[in-house]
């Protein structure tokens, strides 16, 4: 493990592989850790540099009383990006840490971004009041305000540990292998709640439909059929951002929202075809 320091003094943590050339670095979603891509991590830096690491609030990383917004988890990014002293990077995000990846083009542009690879993540998470109900399918919306509203609650909660760790069980379709939901149960229990809560409320509330035909690099969006994420919803991010590429693992592959965890082998096999050599 090693350190990088964000301009507003947090500590974050991250496991750089080493070796030559153009990182990829994997941004991690909400409640989990670098430790989701401990396959990837070993099974992809054979043939390229790989950084993982962990966001504010979460695994092994600082967890101040602030900074728990999208755009300050973007401004951690490229905080990382400066410390890893590269001028280009590769990135693979899932779930949040596809937002993550999408407020910092926002906020940057694709400058630094050689290649992106956007992992089962929603355009919106939520549906809002204004989206017509075409609109809230194609953004994959997964529940609306109201319902947002009482599940941040829940997680604020005196149950909030075992509601927490039932919202993530139910992005599994079936009963996961035993080691898989053993990584992922512990991992969440590294998020305190005044993290975790107001974050995925601000997760949650953004839409970016508008960002993605700014993405201007080479895409591949990676989607499970077994998902609590549509597979439909990704397959119109890769229709929105120009030329990109759709790929959705069928359920006898990988059947949640974990298909790093579920099959590794075949997780790596699609990001290694689609990134060109370091």
């Amino acid at each position: 493990m090693s350190t990088c320091t964000t301009n507003d003094g947090v500590i974050l943590e991250y496991t750089d592989s080493g070796g030559p050339g153009i990182p990829l670095v994997m941004i991690h979603g909400w409640g989990q850790t670098q430790e989701m891509f401990r396959h990837q991590l070993e099974g992809l830096s054979d043939s390229r540099r790989v950084v993982t690491y962990d966001q504010r609030g979460h695994g092994r990383s600082d967890k101040p009383r602030f900074g728990y917004r999208i755009a300050r988890l973007a401004q951690d990014f490229a905080n990382l990006i400066s410390h890893l002293d590269v001028d280009t990077v590769d990135v693979l995000g899932w779930s949040m840490g596809v937002s993550v990846t999408w407020s910092y083009i926002d906020l940057y542009g694709t400058g630094s971004i050689r290649n992106f690879i956007a992992v089962d993540q929603p355009a919106a998470v939520a549906a809002v009041p204004w989206m017509s109900h075409q609109e809230q399918e194609e953004s994959g919306a997964i529940f609306g305000v109201e319902g947002l509203l009482e599940l941040g609650a829940q997680l604020n909660g005196p149950n909030g540990v075992a509601v927490t760790e039932g919202f993530v069980r139910s992005m599994f379709s079936g009963e996961p292998r035993d080691e898989v939901w053993s990584l992922v149960a512990r991992e969440i229990r590294t998020v305190p709640a005044y993290a975790g809560v107001p974050l995925l409320f601000d997760h949650a509330t953004q839409d970016w439909r508008d960002v993605l035909p700014r993405v201007d690099v080479p895409t591949l969006v990676i989607g499970c059929e077994g998902s609590h994420v549509a597979p439909a919803s990704q397959s119109f991010i890769a229709e929105s951002i120009p030329g990109a590429r759709t790929f959705i693992f069928s359920s006898d592959v990988a059947n949640s929202h974990f298909p790093f965890l579920e099959n590794p082998e075949a997780f790596n096999r699609v990001v290694e075809g689609f990134l060109p050599a370091r």
